[in-house]
């Protein structure tokens, strides 16, 4: 899952951003409200999390905009106001949640998983053949075994399981990934690709990460 976080006080910013990677997130950091918009405006994230007093555009600002585009992107705001009134501001703008400064990290992690998770993820595992992917303790397992996964890892087998038998590119996996402003290239796709084809075929899954020249990747079960 990809999240954009705009915060603009740069030390906070990057202690959440490891928080966030620690539990499996792919993050991209902007620190002000022009930034944010720009980002969320390209279509690549699945959540954001939004700091209220930023420069040159602030939070609230930015929340309106995205939702007069017709974007309905889970959004969580953060802010140092804890005043009610400041909540019910923020929640009847657009927002999906709001979380006042200081706050607890496992807090943060909990209500970004609450306002993602869809009436399938309820269960918090997928299941795909005989393999099952755990979003809670990130393991890969089958009858044979388990497997618990790097970031990147989960990341792309998440994506394979939500989505099997469809034909996703290189480039989209990046996007989600590895983000915008990474510097790295194409082809470490299928090197993670690799390291999740050998857990599978280590756990003698009924599954596979098959090529499509020219296209993409997708999961499909085995002829076995």
């Amino acid at each position: 899952m990809r999240i954009l976080l705009a915060e603009d006080e740069k030390a906070l910013a990057k202690a959440i951003a490891k928080i966030l990677e620690k539990n499996y997130f792919s993050v991209d950091v902007v620190y002000d409200g022009e930034d944010a918009l720009a980002y969320i405006q390209s279509g690549s994230y699945d959540v954001a999390v939004l700091d209220i007093m930023m420069p040159k555009l602030d939070g609230i600002s930015v929340l309106k905009q995205v939702r007069k585009d017709g974007n309905q992107m889970p959004i969580l705001m953060l802010t140092a106001k804890a005043e009610v009134e400041d909540k019910i501001y923020g929640l009847d703008s657009g927002a999906n949640d709001y979380l006042a400064k200081p706050f607890d990290s496992r807090e943060l992690v909990a209500r970004i998983k609450a306002i993602t998770r869809t009436k399938a993820q309820a269960d918090n595992t997928i299941t795909t053949g005989n393999v099952t992917l755990n979003r809670s303790t990130f393991e890969l397992s089958s009858p044979y075994g388990s497997f618990k996964l790097a970031n990147k890892e989960y990341q792309i087998m998440e994506i394979f399981m939500s989505n099997p038998h469809s034909v996703i590119s290189g480039d989209r996996l990046m996007e989600k990934i590895w983000g915008f402003d990474s510097d790295a290239e194409i082809n470490v796709v299928w090197v993670y690709i690799s390291y999740c084809r050998k857990k599978l075929t280590a756990l003698q899954a009924n599954v596979q990460i098959k090529v499509s020249r020219n296209a993409g990747y997708s999961l499909e079960e085995t002829d076995d």
